[in-house]
């Protein structure tokens, strides 16, 4: 109950608000406040005044307020690290479940002063520390675990600073409307379909005078016309060159052929299924309940059938 309270008060104090562009560091942003060594040394400075106090020491008040005034300094100096920055997000790839998701954010060093000890974290404690040259476009990448497939937001995220001397905390809040697809875990190794190798549902390569696609070595009876010469010149033996030709064959990954119940044990098999019948250069479709992404053979088609996977019976 009190964390729920607590949260509701910081999100009516400092209202945050979800961005889709450039956001640009100004004094409405930054909040600072003193460190526990920050208070320790204002409560160092009082017990100070007062021994000059009761001892009149003038030497004394001179160093107080010079320390006080040294800090109110650092103050103004961690105020300044951050003023005016200016802060959009990148893109970001897509993972899969139980990997990190990089999330780049390019920072604008718009003035001539060089920007020290950045820290860029989210609620859960992930975290990236960086210094920003002066004039300087800088890529920050933050990386947060990607446990679940689905949409991945970052979230709220906090900038902070405790340059230079760690007597103040200055922060300011981010929020972007950028997120991170991820797709199903892939399961362990298993076999494709046996339906692919019975009945012809999957894209093979026979020998045929398409496709170069190779050198082998020679063997009594080839024809004399795809012995490689060029190769036999070159000292490499007697080999024969070997040509490929595509069957028009289909592999249908197919959810209703899983024999699990476990929903998200099947996402994890097709996911399996796609990234083999992809690596084998396999013509494949995919059919999940309501979802039917017809047979091909492209880095297209991995993507889509990839996403729709990641997405399945969620909102979009």
């Amino acid at each position: 109950m009190l964390t729920a309270l607590r949260q509701q008060f910081r999100i009516w104090l400092f209202r945050p608000q979800i961005s889709s562009g450039t956001v640009v560091l100004n004094q409405r942003r930054i909040f600072i406040l003193p460190t526990r060594r920050g208070l320790g040394f204002a409560f160092v400075l009082l017990l100070m005044l007062l021994g000059d106090i009761n001892y009149n020491l003038s030497l004394g008040y001179v160093l107080t307020f010079l320390l006080a005034t040294a800090a109110t300094m650092t103050m103004l100096h961690a105020f300044r690290n951050m003023a005016q920055l200016e802060v959009r997000a990148g893109r970001t790839e897509t993972v899969f479940a139980g990997d990190n998701a990089c999330f780049v954010f390019h920072f604008h060093n718009t003035i001539k002063l060089m920007r020290y000890q950045l820290t860029l974290r989210d609620d859960a404690g992930h975290s990236t520390s960086f210094d920003l040259p002066a004039q300087h476009n800088t890529a920050v990448k933050l990386a947060i675990p990607a446990a679940h497939r689905g949409w991945l937001a970052t979230g709220r995220l906090t900038l902070h600073t405790e340059f230079p001397l760690g007597l103040f905390h200055a922060w300011s809040y981010l929020q972007f409307d950028t997120r991170a697809l991820v797709y199903p875990k892939p399961a362990a190794p298993l076999p494709l379909p046996a339906s692919s190798a019975q009945d012809g549902a999957g894209k093979l390569i026979s020998s045929g005078d398409e496709d170069f696609a190779g050198l082998r070595g020679y063997v009594a009876g080839d024809a004399l016309p795809r012995i490689a010469w060029k190769a036999l010149a070159r000292e490499q033996g007697l080999q024969v060159k070997q040509f490929s030709a595509t069957q028009g064959r289909e592999l249908w990954l197919d959810w209703s052929q899983l024999p699990y119940a476990d929903t998200e044990r099947r996402l994890e098999m097709l996911t399996r299924w796609v990234l083999d019948a992809d690596a084998g250069q396999l013509r494949y479709g995919l059919r999940l309940p309501n979802i039917e992404l017809p047979p091909s053979n492209s880095a297209a088609q991995r993507e889509e059938c990839l996403r729709a996977l990641a997405l399945y019976g969620m909102a979009t």
